[in-house]
């Protein structure tokens, strides 16, 4: 596996040690375990508030009031 080029004009990808090249490996099987316990790709929430996540700040926010927890 090479890195990937960004512009026609950049330095050649240089090959990866055989080190990264087993950690990749093996970060892609940790992915493949993970989504295959888990019932694949992220699941949808049934019956979740409508609109954006709540916490996606560190903090809940409800109706434009936040408070930490």
């Amino acid at each position: 596996m090479h890195r990937k080029q960004d512009t026609p004009a950049a330095e050649p990808a240089k090959a990866l040690t055989p080190e990264a090249e087993r950690a990749l490996a093996e970060a892609e099987a940790r992915r493949r375990r993970a989504t295959e316990a888990h019932g694949g790709p992220s699941a949808k929430e049934v019956g979740g508030r409508e609109g954006p996540e709540p916490t996606r700040y560190g903090d809940w926010e409800k109706n434009g009031l936040a408070s930490d927890f």
